[in-house]
């Protein structure tokens, strides 16, 4: 048995494209990908996963690549206490990040879950993200040398992702992002 499990099943999944698209779809309609323990920040992961659920594969593929390029920001709403303000592409939200380490990590598991849903057969450009989600890994332990025999504990947290997505008739999937990128 793995140490780790997906925190959704597939009828929960299913379940989740009913509620936001009133789609009813089979399990063979269902692609998931997972990373485990990428060394990223937990909480700017956590925003980046709520910003791309609800788009297609391609379109969180280009909006990331957009984020690697500081072109485009991921807008922070949870953990924003101390945060600078910045221009943004929509309105409301000013408080915004650039987390480029973190959108190259999910990057990597949009591109996984892309091939998975090539080998199963379904097409790409109505595969919907509708579950996003990520959970602390385990904490990797080092020790900083101080000076006088001394030394501070220097944690290094790891984070997984899980993305599930559908394959959703072309009536239903979402129109393309109309944000203009920061020049």
């Amino acid at each position: 048995m793995p140490r780790w499990h997906w925190s959704v099943t597939d009828e929960d999944i299913i379940e989740m494209a009913f509620r936001k698209f009133g789609v009813r779809v089979n399990p063979e309609q269902v692609v998931k990908a997972a990373g485990r323990e990428y060394r990223i920040s937990w909480k700017k992961a956590i925003e980046t996963a709520r910003f791309i659920k609800y788009m297609t594969i391609k379109q969180a593929e280009w909006y990331l690549e957009q984020v690697i390029k500081l072109k485009m920001p991921i807008p922070i709403r949870t953990f924003k206490k101390k945060q600078a303000h910045h221009t943004t592409p929509w309105e409301g939200w000013p408080v915004a990040k650039w987390p480029v380490k973190v959108a190259k990590a999910f990057l990597e598991v949009l591109k996984n879950l892309e091939n998975n849903a090539i080998y199963k057969g379904l097409n790409v450009d109505r595969v919907v993200i509708v579950h996003a989600a990520t959970h602390k890994g385990r904490k990797i332990w080092n020790y900083m040398p101080r000076a006088f025999g001394r030394s501070t504990p220097w944690v290094q947290d790891t984070v997984h992702i899980e993305l599930a997505g559908v394959e959703l008739p072309a009536e239903n999937v979402p129109k393309r992002i109309r944000l203009v990128p920061i020049k």
